[in-house]
């Protein structure tokens, strides 16, 4: 597995989304995000490049987005924590235990947590646990070691939110990226 960037001006950004966005990249996308590794950063708009990045915006514009999201906060302590759960999710992580560290009542960690990133802390651990696990799956992780390191009780309590969230179960979500992956070989 390999990570590619794309560094478009904001003047020209495909997505009317203002925030982080998981897209689907289609065997399409995928090349062309491979094919634009090669542009220079000053290309010429009227020629290949230049067709080749607005095919590129366009397929970027179309694609769909997956609902995951898992936005920092802006208050350092808070943003910390929410970090270091990133590195380590644990779907257990209680949020009495984030405002005991922070020092205030739970009611109020509620409020602040939700305050600075549009989502219930229970929501936004969902989130993090389910952009830790795709990754683990696609890299070969089973279902059940997945849902183990992400800390639920079985696998099938891991597959009936992955299903909620994502439409379908996490083996038919790694058999459809692989699937697509396996055709562009």
């Amino acid at each position: 597995m390999s990570t590619r960037s794309l560094y478009i001006e904001p003047h020209v950004a495909p997505r009317a989304s203002p925030n982080c966005e998981v897209l689907v990249v289609t065997p399409l996308l995928h090349h062309l995000l491979l094919a634009s590794a090669h542009i220079p950063a000053r290309y010429d708009e009227n020629g290949r490049d230049g067709a080749l990045a607005q095919l590129l915006l366009y397929e970027l514009e179309q694609a769909q987005a997956l609902p995951l999201f898992a936005p920092l906060p802006h208050a350092t302590p808070l943003a910390n924590l929410c970090r270091a759960f990133l590195g380590q999710p644990n779907i257990h992580t209680l949020p009495d235990e984030w405002a005991q560290q922070l020092h205030c009542s739970q009611r109020t960690f509620n409020r602040l947590f939700r305050q600075q990133t549009g989502l219930s802390f229970g929501v936004w651990r969902q989130q993090a646990c389910l952009m830790a696990a795709i990754p683990k799956l696609l890299s070969g992780s089973s279902v059940t070691q997945t849902a183990l390191e992400l800390g639920y009780d079985s696998p099938a309590a891991f597959s009936n939110m992955f299903r909620k969230v994502l439409g379908q179960s996490p083996s038919a979500f790694v058999r459809e990226a692989l699937k697509e992956d396996g055709a562009l070989k």
